[in-house]
């Protein structure tokens, strides 16, 4: 059984800095890949994702600010998250894939005060 725990979440001012971690209960090379997603009102969107190989993707409003990044040795991905934005205020989510399984991890709460 796969099982994803995230930490890190908090409130923060806008122009401040978070890292997320999510906390995989098994070897991160398990995964095809792993992301980061948020939900707010409903809606749940992809922030950013990485394979097994390293290769990362970000989302528009994700790129320059946020980095993805796994320490294989921790079992761990992470989200450093930089210049944070009010409207990056959302339950953050840990997404991990093998094919065609997806889980999910329970979210962690960030909020952004302007």
């Amino acid at each position: 059984q796969v099982q994803l725990v995230e930490s890190g979440g908090g409130l923060v001012q806008a122009g401040g800095s978070l890292r997320l971690s999510c906390a995989a209960s098994t070897s991160l090379f398990t995964f095809n890949v792993m992301g980061w997603y948020r939900q707010v009102l409903g809606k749940r969107e992809l922030v950013a994702t990485i394979t097994s190989g390293g290769t990362t993707m970000y989302v528009d409003s994700a790129k320059g600010r946020f980095t993805i990044s796994r320490d294989n040795a921790k079992n761990t991905m992470y989200l450093q998250m930089n210049s944070l934005k009010p409207e990056d205020t959302a339950v953050y989510y840990c997404n991990a894939q093998i094919r065609p399984q997806n889980y999910w991890g329970q979210g962690t709460q960030v909020t952004v005060s302007s």
